[in-house]
């Protein structure tokens, strides 16, 4: 199932056949689009490009497998991923499997979303997170659980070209879900720098966990491999940015499309580019 498609000279999109590293939680997700550096991939925890995930509240719920085809003509390569999700984060505890009491679970999806919307919590709630895993063993884990859904998405790649065509269908969701979010992210070691077309410049722990880009155009660098990604805003669409980097648990740089499952078509444009 394996594809890789040559997307700028010396970078390539993977999917299907990713070499991901197991020290993360995330490996056992479905990921989208990887991106490689003469084959090196610089994905780390990050879930790729135009991977959609879907919220019922709270609670997250994201892809564990997906049904890949693609057809390629001239320099344009069309792969359709039909994405199942059906995985929910999970906590264990200590080797002696997933803690299961739902107060428990209802509790961290909220402090977590507190982290997310106001920042002057999150050094404070971060640090108390990594203490209690310290303590209490805790690891990061994903069970078959929640809400099982299909997503289809269609990507058109012009090879060479940087650029990616992302389009996703989301007529059959389950009513009761509650939000969209597609995420276009890679890992945080190679991505640590942040620009968009309103000015900013953010770097390392600057770029914050979960902020509003509210520019039209935003980016994220990689000064050591010298290559960047960014996407536009979207009408109907919120575009959250975002960078986490915490040990082996969290490695991650991208961008997030928030919408209503009201919005039953999606479609949106990833770039790759050589920084000079």
């Amino acid at each position: 199932m394996g594809l890789n498609i040559p997307i700028i000279p010396g970078f390539s999109l993977n999917f299907g056949d990713p070499l991901p590293d197991q020290k993360y939680p995330t490996a056992h997700l479905q990921k989208g689009f990887i991106l490689l550096d003469e084959g090196v991939e610089l994905t780390e925890e990050a879930v790729g490009f135009g991977v959609p995930v879907v919220k019922r509240g709270l609670q997250t719920i994201f892809p564990g497998d997906v049904s890949l085809t693609w057809q390629k003509e001239g320099t344009t390569w069309v792969v359709t991923a039909q994405f199942k999700l059906n995985l929910v984060e999970k906590i264990t505890r200590g080797g002696n499997g997933n803690v299961g009491n739902g107060s428990f679970y209802a509790l961290k999806d909220f402090l977590a979303e507190v982290i997310r919307r106001f920042p002057i919590f999150r050094r404070l709630l971060t640090n108390i997170s990594s203490l209690l895993r310290h303590i209490f063993n805790w690891k990061t884990n994903y069970a078959a659980e929640g809400a099982l859904t299909e997503v289809k998405v269609n990507y058109t790649i012009e090879a060479g070209t940087g650029k990616t065509m992302v389009d996703i269908d989301l007529s059959d969701l389950p009513a009761d879900l509650t939000e969209v979010v597609v995420m276009n992210e890679q890992g945080a070691h190679a991505f640590d720098r942040y620009q968009d077309t309103s000015g900013n410049y953010f770097q390392g722990e600057e770029v914050g966990c979960w902020d509003e880009v509210e520019a039209e155009e935003a980016w994220f660098e990689s000064s050591a491999r010298r290559v960047a990604f960014g996407l536009s805003k979207v009408k109907g669409a919120r575009l959250f940015r975002g960078r986490e980097l915490i040990g082996s648990r969290l490695a991650w740089a991208g961008f997030g499309y928030s919408f209503p499952p009201s919005i039953q078509r999606f479609q949106y444009e990833f770039k790759i580019k050589r920084l000079a």
